[in-house]
């Protein structure tokens, strides 16, 4: 009875296994997971190479080829509403806030009038979504909380068209103020690969108490059990799905919230400095705001503004808010875990396997150095 019932089991998972919808839920998870197939002779390709002139090219979207289009990208409370609201002050640019936002800005039912008081002198964060009701045919809320590590060979053409649409539509130069992409700069490098990818940062200290609020908090006795009620940046969901990408993230219910917030801080910080054109931090936008604003405008050649009109936007922040809570060990003691688990996962995908040359060293993007962006800021 026993290998009557298992041969039937078996003999049913393998007709499922035939079934071209198992295969596509198979593949789907693959893809998800920057783990579909990549087929090398692809990376020989040339659409010149075609042996019959009458065959038709496909038609290239402007918006790949265009050199002028900004992407910013920054972790929730590090200023980049500021940066944003910036360049929403220069002339002939279209800023988008937030394009992955759950609100839908291109949607007037589902956006809503309501802004954070928090981000000094915004009245709205829609008025350049306006008459792009079109854009729902290509937005996914999942953007927001899911596939949130895309290599440069992921594949999602809503996306891409999603982006696309909008740098079509924008009314002189296209700057997309995005904070979900960090992890995705391969992907949009890939697919824009003339954009400029301008990367902002903060004290992962302050950025931690920012996230916090005003909400009431025993720090040394927080567990990210507790945390779930007052997560209002999406910590958790980060947490969930880029675990399977990364199974030492800390997501155990009874860790502390901020090694998960540390541990995704280093990522974002490791692939920003990696992968973007321009990287500053908001301390040295706060302290330092005209020199910091020239050399940006300089670098990504915009026309030189009225810069003590944009640098009144900058209100001044107290930094280092977080030694009020007088948990300077506690921080040191969460972070020099993290920085070690670091170095641990570099070392190991570095080391060579047993029998191989010593010399032999696999590349890593955590093999790069994070101190060596292409363009850091006058300050840095």
């Amino acid at each position: 009875m026993r290998k009557r019932l298992r041969d039937g089991f078996f003999r049913a998972l393998r007709h499922l296994a035939t079934i071209d919808d198992t295969r596509e839920i198979f593949s789907s998870l693959l893809r998800q997971q920057g783990a579909s197939c990549v087929i090398p002779e692809l990376a020989q390709y040339d659409d010149r190479l075609v042996p019959y002139p009458e065959l038709g090219r496909g038609a290239r979207s402007a918006a790949i080829d265009r050199d002028d289009v900004v992407f910013i990208t920054a972790r929730f409370r590090t200023g980049s509403t500021l940066l944003w609201n910036i360049f929403r002050r220069l002339p002939d640019v279209t800023a988008y806030y937030e394009p992955f936002n759950e609100r839908r800005w291109f949607d007037p039912v589902t956006r809503g009038t309501r802004t954070d008081t928090t981000h000094l002198r915004v009245e709205n964060y829609w008025a350049e979504y306006d008459g792009l009701q079109m854009l729902g045919k290509w937005y996914s809320i999942d953007w927001r909380y899911k596939q949130l590590y895309m290599p440069a060979h992921a594949h999602d053409p809503a996306m891409e068209r999603y982006v696309e649409a909008l740098i079509d539509s924008a009314r002189g130069r296209p700057v997309l103020q995005f904070n979900e992409v960090d992890l995705r700069l391969p992907w949009l490098r890939a697919r824009f690969p003339n954009a400029k990818l301008v990367h902002l940062y903060r004290n992962p200290r302050d950025q931690w108490c920012s996230t916090l609020g005003q909400a009431p908090v025993d720090m040394r006795g927080l567990t990210l059990r507790d945390f779930e009620s007052i997560d209002g940046f999406y910590l958790l969901a980060w947490g969930r799905d880029l675990r399977h990408f990364l199974p030492f993230l800390a997501t155990d219910p009874d860790s502390h919230p901020y090694e998960l917030f540390y541990q995704i801080w280093k990522l974002s910080y490791l692939f920003g400095s990696i992968h973007a054109d321009l990287s500053f931090s908001f301390e040295e936008l706060v302290t330092g705001p005209e020199q910091v604003l020239r050399w940006l405008l300089a670098a990504l050649r915009f026309r030189e503004p009225d810069f003590s009109e944009l640098a009144c936007l900058v209100s001044s922040m107290e930094t280092g808010k977080w030694r009020r809570q007088r948990c300077d060990d506690l921080y040191e003691t969460i972070e020099s875990r993290v920085d070690e688990r670091f170095r641990r996962y570099r070392d190991a995908m570095l080391r060579p396997t047993e029998g191989h040359a010593r010399a032999y060293k696999s590349p890593s993007l955590l093999a790069e150095a994070p101190d060596s962006p292409r363009c850091r800021s006058p300050q840095g």
